[in-house]
């Protein structure tokens, strides 16, 4: 497994054989090129591909984003994932047992919420991309799945200060809008992470184009 991160500290993230940590700025497609490189030098290939990349900006709304948020948001969450799957289609090719995506949406694209646009239309572009790339690149024997989680706190991608924002645009506290679901559960990133590697296994060997919540279940979503 190759783990790429902006942060150097994914270098010695895992003391492993089976992983390889790589330095990488997903919006640069050299930087890109290179952490490949790195990978298939390793492991001799690429099969499988989970699109995890992804920034949720302040909340605020449409009327106060700047075009520096909008592009920022846009840059990362839609332009860096298509340019990584550009970047794997001719490995994921060759794969033995055909290529594997795993793209992790977002709650926000069949129910957005107040005071994320950038975000919500950032995740529907991609969402849509997936979609297209499952039509397109089946001929190649690639399968691309989609999963949409919701109120994962346990990352980087949230702050303390995020979060109070977000449970005030619905009127909640923190601790109401972390379990703000029909199963009253906490939704954590080992929950998104196990899905994922699902949809890469032998499970969904014969699915592709998929959408699957991950989300404690949302009233606006069922």
């Amino acid at each position: 497994m190759v783990g790429l991160d902006r942060n150097p500290a994914i270098l010695n993230m895992w003391q492993r054989v089976d992983f390889l940590g790589a330095s990488c700025e997903l919006t640069d497609a050299k930087s890109v090129a290179g952490a490949l490189d790195l990978a298939v030098k390793r492991f001799g290939g690429v099969d499988m591909l989970v699109l995890n990349a992804g920034i949720f900006p302040v909340s605020q709304g449409i009327q106060d984003i700047s075009t520096d948020t909008w592009r920022a948001t846009m840059s990362v969450n839609v332009e860096a994932n298509l340019s990584v799957m550009q970047a794997c289609h001719p490995l994921l090719k060759l794969a033995q047992r055909g290529g594997r995506i795993a793209v992790i949406g977002s709650k926000n694209v069949p129910a957005p919420g107040p005071g994320a646009a950038a975000y919500s239309a950032s995740k529907a572009a991609l969402n849509q991309l997936a979609r297209v790339a499952a039509l397109e690149w089946g001929k190649d024997g690639i399968r691309v799945n989609s999963l949409h989680p919701n109120a994962v706190y346990d990352t980087a991608l949230w702050t303390e200060e995020l979060l109070a924002a977000r449970a005030k645009a619905y009127n909640m506290t923190a601790e109401q809008y972390r379990r703000n679901n029909v199963l009253k559960a906490e939704v954590a990133s080992g929950d998104v992470a196990e899905l994922a590697a699902e949809m890469c296994g032998p499970l969904f060997a014969k699915t592709t184009g998929a959408q699957l919540p991950v989300d404690g279940g949302n009233e606006r979503v069922i």
